[in-house]
């Protein structure tokens, strides 16, 4: 048995690192979602910046936007050019995706340094391609509404964890201890 340890160290390490790693950022994160309730900022702040954010790029994209708190729901309603088109509601905020990638960052951990850059970078790089995806996917919905479905369910998805895949995938190659345990 220890035998069967020795051999899955690094592997075992990984997957506890990740799982306590992910369970602490996401039990913080729910206990600032309760605490945000009631706040001036609906439904919460970060989810608010994003509407809010998502608004200014869109504006910026030459479309007429208007973003309303939901009076039914938690979520802010997207509209564009007078067409109410989607919702930015707390998983679109990505905070969820963040932790995830910040779970993984820590599991495959470089040097203090680099980690802590990398995870504050990636995290920037991951909001801000958050941001450009709801805007697109807004637009999206606006010429082509019959798209919703793909769009919502599998296109945009795939961009964003994708992406986060590939840092993933750069870090390990080229940062995380890993690399340096078996060169």
């Amino acid at each position: 048995m220890q035998e069967l340890f020795v051999k899955y160290k690094l592997v075992i390490k990984f997957i506890l690192t990740f799982l306590i790693v992910y369970v602490g950022f996401s039990t913080l994160y729910h206990f600032y979602l309760e605490f945000s309730e009631g706040s001036k900022f609906y439904p919460d702040y970060l989810t608010h910046l994003v509407a809010k954010q998502t608004d200014v790029l869109l504006n910026g994209f030459g479309y007429d936007t208007q973003m309303f708190p939901h009076p039914e729901e938690a979520s802010i309603k997207v509209i564009l050019n007078g067409k109410y088109l989607a919702r930015v509601i707390e998983g679109c905020n990505s905070v969820s995706v963040i932790i995830l990638f910040m779970s993984f960052i820590i599991a495959f951990s470089g040097k203090l340094k680099t980690t802590l850059f990398f995870i504050l970078s990636g995290s920037v790089l991951i909001y801000a391609a958050n941001l450009i995806r709801i805007a697109l996917f807004t637009i999206a919905l606006y010429h082509y509404p019959e798209r919703q479905a793909v769009l919502h369910d599998i296109v945009f998805p795939a961009v964003i964890y994708g992406f986060v895949f590939l840092l993933w995938i750069f870090w390990v190659n080229r940062f995380s201890n890993l690399k340096t345990a078996h060169e």
